[in-house]
């Protein structure tokens, strides 16, 4: 038995897109996340995120990583790969 330890943590490449949310009852409109897909690697991801982009009624999407560390269950930020169209600010992320 070997006292060294594996690197467990775990990436996941992210696909979301965003469509716009109607304001009602005097709350402002703004972007609300429709559709997440989770893939392999960085191009599935990214190339996802290009063809979400341009279909009617999408105004964003995101290509994104994050890793995982499955023993505390903490996920890092986002690191974008791509961001297209009308995307959250980083901060609203």
């Amino acid at each position: 038995m070997s006292d060294s330890q594996e690197d467990t943590s775990k990436t996941h490449y992210i696909c979301q897109t965003y469509v716009e949310k109607k304001g009602t009852r005097g709350a402002q409109a703004g972007l609300k996340i429709d559709k997440q897909f989770q893939y392999s690697t960085e191009a599935q991801a990214q190339e996802r995120a290009e063809r979400e982009s341009q279909l009617e009624g999408c105004v964003g999407a995101d290509a994104y990583m994050v890793v995982e560390d499955p023993s505390s269950g903490e996920v890092s930020s986002p690191t974008f790969i791509v961001r297209l169209g009308n995307v959250p600010e980083f901060d609203d992320f």
